[in-house]
């Protein structure tokens, strides 16, 4: 028996009663998609809960005056941001936060690179080293910089031990606000060195070795091979991890607090522990929620600019 074609490839038509026994009508359909949007209901709340309200309520503070614990609150406009062009304290800890937020990204990835091409290759302990290297990024930042606090501290510091020890004098490092500066631009940079490490680690996994045996067959060996193959195809890791470190940077407080307080004098504060102090220590919560917007600002600004520049570049390449 021959059967034709029409037969074998005509469909046979769905009734509304089996698209219903199989569960593929619309009315099945849309109770389904609405049931799974309710899982996003508790992400939603807690998102509006912790970061938009805090973020409107910082906003409308920042337009009044107010001392942080009476229920009075006076409206002042844009008196606290107009005081922020002429606050010289305000100026130095502008410049101390793009010193902290660029200095430990330049040293981040400087080393952090340096590290992932040297435990990228076949060696013994390679693992046991990279989490070694990682480990201090589990560290609380206040715990990591009371251990350096006791390396550099003027009386009993490890370092100033070793130096009266070699016939030096002591050093007392966070009396000098450039070096207590530097100090905490090390010290943040060594703990989350570890971050750039494993973003250029994952990136160098992440070149085909087509790519280094070609170079290698064409003659380019070394760092002629390294700036050739390897640096434009890390493009992407170097975007992700300037973007992370700069924001870690710009917002830096707890290291800040930990070793030098902030001083000598507000020396060494960076915007961020200078709206603590304005809010604890001076009572003027409403001109600590400007600083507050524009640290905000700034950080939204340099993210989306370098961003923006990093990808250009990428797409260029």
């Amino acid at each position: 028996m021959v059967t034709s074609p029409e037969v074998l490839t005509e469909p046979r038509p769905r009734t509304a009663g089996a698209a219903r026994s199989r569960g593929t009508g619309p009315r099945r359909g849309a109770a389904k998609g609405r049931s799974v949007n309710l899982f996003y209901l508790p992400a939603a709340a807690l998102f509006l809960i912790f970061t938009v309200y805090p973020l409107v309520r910082g906003v409308l503070l920042s337009f009044q005056k107010w001392d942080g614990y009476s229920p009075d609150t006076t409206f002042t406009g844009l008196s606290n941001y107009a005081h922020l062009f002429t606050d010289a304290v305000f100026t130095d800890s502008l410049l101390n936060t793009f010193i902290y937020g660029v200095g430990s990204t330049i040293i981040q990835q400087i080393i952090g690179l340096a590290l992932a091409v040297a435990l990228d290759r076949k060696m013994r302990g390679r693992t046991i080293a990279r989490a070694i290297i990682y480990l201090p990024v589990l560290v609380s930042p206040v715990i990591m910089g009371t251990m350096y606090y006791f390396l550099f501290q003027y009386n009993d510091g490890s370092i100033n031990d070793l130096i009266v020890a070699l016939g030096g004098h002591k050093l007392a490092f966070f009396n000098n606000s450039t070096f207590a500066i530097a100090i905490v631009v090390i010290v943040n940079s060594l703990q989350f060195v570890g971050v750039s490490m494993v973003i250029y680690l994952a990136g160098l996994q992440s070149i085909p070795a087509e790519l280094h045996e070609a170079a290698m067959l064409d003659g380019a060996r070394g760092w002629r091979r390294f700036l050739a193959v390897t640096v434009p195809l890390l493009r992407p890791a170097f975007a992700t991890s300037i973007v992370l470190n700069l924001i870690g940077g710009l917002k830096l407080f707890d290291v800040i607090k930990v070793l030098t307080g902030g001083g000598p004098g507000y020396s060494t504060n960076s915007l961020s522990t200078l709206i603590g102090v304005e809010y604890f220590d001076n009572q003027d919560a409403g001109y600590a929620a400007a600083m507050g917007v524009a640290l905000f600002a700034i950080i939204a600004v340099f993210t989306l600019l370098l961003n923006k520049a990093l990808n250009r570049r990428n797409l260029e390449a």
